[in-house]
């Protein structure tokens, strides 16, 4: 039997209403990469009249029957006044729903031993939930490059953008057998500081980190693994996303073996 992976979704309004929903390519490299049945993770859920009560999600529950959860990206941001920062972009691009089920979610997790593979948005979720900070604007800070996606159709801005360098001994490494790796880059957000117990797993030439595990989730044999690029992208094709996503789908069948 597949394991049982959680995507979070994000949550927007469109069309009148609001929707939760994740994109297909996410679900797509998780159901086909990992090998595992995917479900969609909604937030919060408000109803439309404001006098009801907003029904928050159990995670509880949700842990009595997820073996993985996946932190896909997202055109929004993480709230910045939860890592101590003021706003300094629009606030259209805040998903406070999807903060408040990730980030307990996250901490969770990583406490449980439960299997974690952040992507974008993931990456700087997690860092955030377990104690680090982010540039709000990674372009406007002296030393870094510009990390945005580049204009053209979709193949162009998911296509290799610049190499990161993978350090010796660590997941990634090992799964790719290389020190180096050719990503693509779509963020405009990136790590300032890293988190406590999290350990640099690729940094991009400029220094800026790209990927890292959880130290303690590693030390217990638990996969915990976040990188900043999109490795779901065509992730049948590229050695190191099949191979991440792969080991993430081995540590959610090993965890649902254990049960």
């Amino acid at each position: 039997m597949r394991p049982l992976i959680g995507a979070i979704a994000d949550v927007k309004p469109s069309h009148k209403h609001v929707w939760h929903r994740v994109q297909e390519k996410y679900l797509y490299a998780v159901a086909h990469g990992a090998d595992a049945q995917v479900v969609i993770l909604p937030g919060t859920l408000s109803a439309v009249d404001a006098s009801q009560p907003a029904v928050p999600p159990d995670l509880e529950r949700l842990f009595a029957v997820l073996d993985g959860v996946f932190l896909p990206g997202s055109p929004s941001n993480v709230n910045p006044a939860i890592y101590g920062s003021g706003l300094d972009f629009d606030d259209k691009l805040l998903d406070q729903s999807r903060d408040d089920l990730s980030l307990p979610l996250i901490r969770a997790a990583v406490d449980r031993g439960l299997p974690l593979l952040g992507v974008c948005r993931g990456f700087q979720e997690m860092n955030v939930a377990l104690g680090g900070t982010l540039h709000q604007h990674v372009h406007d800070i002296e030393g870094y490059g510009d990390h945005r996606e580049p204009d053209g159709d979709v193949e162009t801005e998911y296509g290799p953008a610049h190499e990161v360098e993978l350090v010796e001994g660590g997941i990634l490494n090992g799964l790719l057998g290389s020190a180096r790796a050719r990503v693509n880059s779509l963020h405009h957000q990136g790590i300032d500081r890293l988190a406590p117990g999290l350990a640099v797993e690729a940094r991009a030439p400029d220094g800026l980190v790209e990927a890292f595990h959880v130290e303690a989730a590693a030390a217990r044999g638990h996969f915990a693994v976040a990188v900043q690029w999109h490795p779901e992208w065509r992730a049948w094709s590229d050695p190191l996303s099949s191979a991440l996503f792969a080991a993430f789908g081995r540590a959610a069948r090993t965890y649902a073996a254990s049960r």
